[in-house]
């Protein structure tokens, strides 16, 4: 059985340091990429305070399809350079979006969503995926968050 969650009074780096070795531990000698990503959202699930959607974007023949994810149901196929999961797989560069509603282009999936991270996954250069995080709250991800979680990004690339 598995217990991979931070205390609640965790700080913010320790906890991302904790998400990562649980990440690790739980992808390191799995070659399925679906079952890492499912994990990885679910571990994301639980060690972030203030979502409500932690999941996978994966890259399919030059459009975003969604992958494993927690929270509620959400857009399937993104274009590349639409919305914010398209923007940062399109610029593979992260995106880290204090209040969507004023991002250009953006793609309301759920509307309670007001602020998202969303971090590219590269392999060899080519981005294999995103990941991405919604939170009712607006500028809920800070620039801990964004570099917690493409330190992540790094460690799962050639796992998913």
């Amino acid at each position: 059985m598995f217990d991979f969650r931070p205390a609640d009074d965790c700080p913010k780096p320790e906890a991302h340091r904790q998400l990562h070795e649980a990440a690790d531990a739980l992808t390191a000698d799995e070659p399925d990429g679906v079952a890492n990503m499912a994990n990885i959202a679910a571990l994301l699930w639980d060690f972030l305070p203030d979502v409500n959607w932690t999941g996978f974007y994966r890259m399919v023949e030059g459009e975003l399809v969604l992958g494993p994810f927690m929270g509620r149901p959400a857009c399937i196929r993104i274009p590349l350079g639409k919305g914010v999961c398209g923007v940062a797989a399109a610029d593979a560069a992260t995106q880290l979006v204090e209040d969507v509603h004023a991002f250009p282009g953006h793609i309301a999936c759920d509307s309670v969503t007001n602020s998202e991270l969303v971090v590219p996954v590269l392999r060899n250069g080519d981005v294999v995926a995103v990941i991405d995080l919604d939170s009712p709250s607006k500028a809920r991800f800070d620039e801990e968050d964004r570099a917690g979680i493409e330190r992540l990004a790094e460690i799962i690339s050639d796992r998913i």
